[in-house]
Formats: structure tokens, C-alpha cells, sequence
């Protein structure tokens, strides 16, 4: 099993460990609830070294980005980070992404379930030889701070004001002493920031983290708070609402698709979608009582089946059973009644807006 530069801290501290992708996991150290209701109120710590870091410094590599990426990177200016998705021909999700322009170089963050196949994949592409390509997932480690007072914890850190960054902007600095990325960027649609850092460095800038956040309340957090989190905020998760069966358009993710582009992997296909008209959508549903709509829960309408849920929870901070699922394109209006099918019980849920939450006073997820 694969372990993170953190792993040792993990273990020591009181981390729930189990096996994510590969990965030796923290799921959660006190519980679930505490942390999430921690990073909705003040600021706590991930690990997520396990996420892959892929680099790019030669001079192919914007060409070949711009054939594998759905978004635009030509349009990109230092210091931007854009969200995309890696389809395959048929439009078909390989994995959604995020892409940072660097003086110099690329960087794309996958996910840690498909890092191997995406990099088996890209070394099949055409130009793959000029774009400068190096894995740094093992020597690097990734530490998300997020929650309403993770931009003073890591101006602190860097030692210089970060509160004119925008969201979705990076930048290279120096990360208490150590060289390092920082970007205001995160997964659980509070704002917060993820550094990216020499592994060699990760546990001294987690503990400084710890102890400089220590009258905030500072904790550290699991997968599990993680996925609460970014349910809440209806953030897709790979293998759950997205996969290779499913594209970006029913996804819902089409702002990250530029079919303007002349040319991209699975363009040709999603045009054909679009054009046909989209069959089903991924929706929101709030249940009715506390039940937990699980994976695959059969999704109805007068006793018909209509669709499946993808990811459902108790939310913490609304204090309702959430789910996402994807449902026929008849019957995804806010405000449609349906119901979910509880291990042969079924439970009424009604169809609300995405995303569950959004912070106040922002317009990110």
C-alpha cells in the first residue's frame, strides 16, 4: 500500500486508517462530524498527498494539454487554475482535473483512483514525447487547509497578505522556509487553500499548521469529513457521479467543456450529445426524515423506476438526509416529488437546487 509523507503522523495521532485507491488513508480522527463542523466554522487540515501531481515543462506540453483537456488552456494566464475533465472518444469520463499554468511548467492534479491509468494514457498520445512529463506525486506532498479562517492561517505560513488571491489562482512561494505551491483552491466549498510542498518538508509545515491554528481549533481531518463536505456542496466525486459511462454534459459540467475548441479527445462525441438533446441530468434530492440514501438506491416516480443515486449523506450542517443522483431528464425540475427506495421501504425526496450549501457571501460551490 502506498503511504504519504504524513503517513507516521497519522498513525501516531489517532488516524482511522483504511484503504483508499491504494492509499493508506486517515478516515477520520475524532469523528466525522466534529471535523466537518470544524471547517465550516473555523479551519482544519487535510492530507492529500495521495491526489496525483503530474508535471509538464517541455515545449509540447500545451499542445498536448490542449488535446486531452475539455477546457481551454491556451487562454490560461500565469498563475490560473482551471477545472477540467479527460474524456475518452466516446465522451466518456477518464477522470476531472485540475490544470495549473506556472512560469515554465504545467501541473495537473488527478485523482488517486486513476493516476496509473492516467498516465498509462497519456504516455499513448500523440506529442506526449515533446510535453516535458514527470510524475511527482511521490515526491511531493499535498496539505489542503480549508474553512473561513484558512486564508489567515496560511498568509501566515507564507508570511505575506494572501487576501486579494482570487479563487482558483496558484502561485510558487516559499511555505514556511521551504519552497512550495500554494493555491486558493479546495474540495469542500468553504474557502481554503492547498499547498503543495517537497515530501521531505510535509510533516514540518502539517505540525506548524497545527500549532499556529491552535486557537482557532484547529483539526485535523479525514476522508470521511471530506466527502460530507463536498456532498454538501455538490461536488462531483470520481467513480461516484462521474465515471467512463458518463459524460460532462448530462454531468452537468459543461462550463469546463469549450466545444468551441477545434479539437480535443471525445469533442466529436459530446458535440453529437449536446446536440441530440440530454436524456438524463444529475440532480439534488432532499430526503424526507434521516434515513441515508446509499449508492445505487433506486430513484422513482409513481412506482417507475427513473434513476440512481451516486452519493447521499446526513448532512452536518443543514441537518437533512442529501442526496445527488441522476434522474431522467422528465423528471429533474426543482421541486419534482420522487421516491427513493430504501432497502425495499421507499422514503419521499423532493428535488432542490445544487449545491446543497454555499458559503456566504461567495459564489463558489
Amino acid at each position: 500500500m502506498l503511504r504519504t509523507p504524513l503517513n507516521s503522523w497519522h498513525h501516531a495521532n489517532g488516524g482511522r486508517m483504511v484503504d483508499f485507491a491504494g492509499w493508506d488513508m486517515p478516515v477520520q480522527y475524532s469523528s466525522i462530524v466534529a471535523e466537518h463542523l470544524c471547517i465550516r466554522s473555523t479551519v482544519g487540515l487535510f492530507d492529500i498527498s495521495h491526489m496525483g501531481r503530474l508535471e509538464f515543462r517541455g515545449a509540447g506540453a500545451e499542445h498536448l494539454l490542449s488535446l486531452v483537456l475539455t477546457n481551454d488552456v491556451t487562454k490560461l494566464k500565469i498563475g490560473d487554475i482551471r477545472y477540467s475533465l479527460i474524456c475518452r472518444q466516446d465522451g466518456g469520463i477518464l477522470d476531472d482535473v485540475l490544470i495549473y499554468r506556472l512560469p515554465n511548467r504545467w501541473l495537473l492534479v488527478v485523482n488517486a483512483s486513476t493516476r496509473e491509468k492516467i498516465v498509462n494514457w497519456l504516455h499513448q498520445q500523440s506529442g506526449f514525447g515533446e510535453a516535458g512529463f514527470a510524475d511527482l506525486t511521490l515526491s511531493t506532498g499535498m496539505i489542503a487547509v480549508q474553512g473561513p479562517l484558512a486564508q489567515t492561517l496560511v498568509s501566515q505560513a507564507v508570511g505575506e497578505d494572501l487576501s486579494g488571491m482570487k479563487y482558483y489562482a496558484g502561485r510558487e512561494c516559499e511555505i514556511c522556509g521551504t519552497g512550495g505551491l500554494v493555491s486558493r483552491t479546495g474540495y469542500t466549498g468553504e474557502d481554503g487553500f492547498e499547498l503543495v510542498l517537497p515530501a521531505s518538508h510535509a510533516e514540518q509545515v502539517w505540525l506548524w499548521l497545527l500549532n499556529h491554528g491552535g486557537d482557532a481549533g484547529i483539526l485535523p481531518a479525514g476522508l470521511g469529513c471530506r466527502d460530507t463536505l463536498r456532498l454538501e456542496a455538490a461536488m462531483p466525486l470520481y467513480g461516484h457521479e462521474l465515471s467512463e459511462t458518463t459524460d460532462p454534459l448530462t454531468a452537468g459540467l459543461a462550463f469546463a467543456v469549450r466545444l468551441s475548441k477545434p479539437q480535443f479527445t471525445g469533442r466529436q462525441a459530446l458535440v453529437a450529445i449536446q446536440a441530440a438533446g440530454l436524456t438524463s441530468a444529475r440532480v439534488g434530492l432532499i430526503l424526507e426524515g434521516r434515513r441515508i440514501a446509499r449508492e445505487e438506491t433506486p430513484v422513482l416516480a409513481d412506482g417507475q423506476p427513473v434513476g440512481r443515486v451516486t452519493s447521499g449523506t446526513f448532512s452536518p450542517t443543514l441537518q437533512k438526509s442529501i442526496a445527488m443522483a441522476y434522474v431522467s431528464s422528465a423528471y429533474s425540475a426543482i421541486g419534482t416529488e420522487l421516491q427513493l427506495d430504501l432497502r425495499g421501504s421507499l422514503t419521499s425526496a423532493v428535488v432542490t437546487p445544487l449545491p446543497f450549501y454555499r458559503r456566504a457571501g461567495s459564489g463558489a460551490g
